[in-house]
């Protein structure tokens, strides 16, 4: 049996949780580089399973299959296509970033509670290894109900993580502060139980449909298209898309796309800033990584017929996402309602049903991630600075930082997708994709890039430029050696794959050419003009 790399990427943060945990309540320093290394650890095992993945072979590769609940036809299955390649990678890249960026967050500060720590560093550090396992195996996963069980489990380490840890920047009270957390753990939750409730029923449904018609009830996702694929399983019109619709309702409001996306601008606005990347940077990704490969996988006729709704529902998030972003005072909810006109980006390049727009939407996924985490994070060090998180009390930080008010311009431009760096390629292909099939969608969708501009530039002029007015920002620290050493890595990414994207479109365009002949479409001719012309 070859070695089971895909489990060992899996397994290795979830020990190094465990080890972090455990270390003693005195050495919180030890816990922080346990944790770290461990992150670089299962970085260097993502890196070798990149590399072993051959884009031109198998669709699924680095297999594992075991049984888990026979009875019910439960299996442990993993494998990637190119898509969970780059989604791995793109996990595993982040989350020693997040760690570094959240070294002192979760320390004890003198004089909370009775002067103690309520803030357990390493259970903080800990939490952050366990989602990023989670997550892990979620992207691997091709067996229906393994994929599900860490769907959901996911939610536990993000509630604590929201609701113990969160954001000491604000104007209120301990107590309110308090309580603002745990209104937001609590709706995180509920919203994303709620859907995982839903999804829990097309999934017993698809158990039945398979039990029904091949004799034996099976989760396995290459099985099923296997029976699909040669007649001997077949689901009615009505079946399929009450299916489709479970699956469907839990990835939106994981995604989040409109109008079930209420609970992020909570959720980040009230976490740390390392905590609110790996919400909308790593595990939101899991929702529309879902949607690709079971909504699309699972019900291909069930996904077209839902396009229209799907593409409106998208279109509202860019627009809505992006007014509302314009509208903010707090610097952490603009940048969570520019996520949500993102995700709208992301759901409209998946449901345009064309290789550009599905391609673009995966590579839209990662460089989002990149850009949010380069935007975020230096967000975060600036919020650390000044103790607010208003735009208002701000003015003329570049005069006084100008390292920080520079990467913070770069992550901005990168949001509004600027030329030259990475998310405007996966925006381009979007868009591209869009308008080949449904050109109106793609006009409404073009608004959302000039309203981008709008909240970035609003953002970078009111707290950056200007004259120092208050005393607080003309003694403002720039950035120090550790936070150049996180926010660099992400710029140059940002650069690099902005200028050459090639080795990512090589791995994920074969796999979007899979899940185009699973929903038995191809693209329109003008696309396949633009596509050979780029050839």
């Amino acid at each position: 049996m070859s070695f089971p790399l895909l489990t060992a990427t899996a397994v290795l943060p979830a020990l190094g949780a465990v080890a972090t945990a455990a270390v003693p309540a005195a050495r919180r320093t030890v816990a922080k580089w346990v944790a770290f290394v461990v992150s670089l650890g299962t970085l260097a095992l993502a890196l070798v399973v990149a590399m072993r993945f051959d884009p031109g072979g198998d669709r699924y590769q680095l297999t594992e299959s075991r049984s888990w609940i026979a009875d019910f036809g439960v299996r442990y299955e993993l494998g990637v296509d190119g898509i969970g390649v780059a989604m791995i990678a793109l996990t595993a890249v982040l989350i020693p970033f997040v760690i570094a960026a959240g070294w002192n967050d979760a320390d004890p500060v003198e004089g909370e509670k009775t002067g103690r720590s309520w803030r357990p560093t390493q259970g903080f550090f800990a939490l952050i290894l366990m989602v990023e396992a989670m997550v892990i195996i979620s992207f691997a996963a091709t067996d229906v109900f393994l994929f599900y069980v860490f769907f959901e489990a996911m939610l536990i380490p993000m509630y604590f993580l929201i609701g113990g840890f969160g954001d000491r920047a604000h104007s209120r009270g301990e107590d309110e502060g308090a309580k603002q957390r745990s209104y937001a753990a609590v709706k995180f939750l509920l919203y994303n139980l709620a859907g995982g409730l839903v999804m829990l029923a097309a999934v017993v449904g698809l158990y039945v449909v398979t039990a029904d018609q091949l004799g034996e009830g099976t989760f396995s996702l290459q099985q099923i298209a296997e029976a699909r694929a040669s007649g001997e399983l077949t689901m009615g019109t009505n079946v399929e898309r009450m299916l489709f619709l479970g699956f469907f309702i839990a990835f939106a409001i994981k995604a989040p796309l409109w109008p079930l996306h209420t609970w992020l601008p909570n959720a980040m606005g009230e976490s740390t800033s390392p905590v609110a990347v790996l919400i909308t940077a790593v595990v939101d990704k899991v929702g529309t990584f879902a949607m690709l490969r079971f909504c699309l996988g699972l019900f291909p006729e069930a996904s077209a017929w839902a396009t229209p709704a799907v593409i409106a529902l998208a279109l509202i998030s860019i627009i809505y996402g992006a007014l509302l972003a314009i509208g903010q005072r707090d610097i952490k909810r603009l940048v969570a309602y520019a996520s949500i006109s993102h995700f709208g980006f992301i759901v409209l390049g998946i449901f345009a049903m064309t290789s550009q727009g599905q391609g673009g939407a995966t590579l839209y996924m990662v460089f989002h991630g990149i850009s949010t985490a380069a935007l975020m994070l230096v967000a975060g060090f600036l919020i650390s600075r000044r103790g607010s998180r208003l735009i208002a009390d701000y003015g003329g930080v570049q005069k006084t930082a100008p390292v920080l008010a520079g990467t913070f311009l770069i992550g901005g431009l990168a949001t509004l997708s600027l030329p030259g760096l990475a998310p405007f390629i996966s925006e381009f292909l979007v868009l591209v994709g869009t308008f080949s099939r449904y050109p109106v969608a793609g006009i409404v969708a073009t608004a959302g890039i000039v309203l981008a501009a709008v909240y970035v530039l609003l953002l970078y002029q009111r707290t950056m430029t200007g004259p120092v007015e208050k005393p607080e920002i003309a003694k403002m620290p720039d950035l120090r050696p550790r936070e150049i050493a996180v926010v660099a890595p992400l710029i140059a990414m940002l650069i690099f794959f902005g200028l050459f994207p090639k080795p990512l479109t090589e791995i994920v365009n074969p796999a979007v050419e899979h899940t185009m002949s699973d929903v038995r479409k191809t693209d329109p001719e003008t696309a396949q003009s633009d596509a050979e012309a780029a050839k």
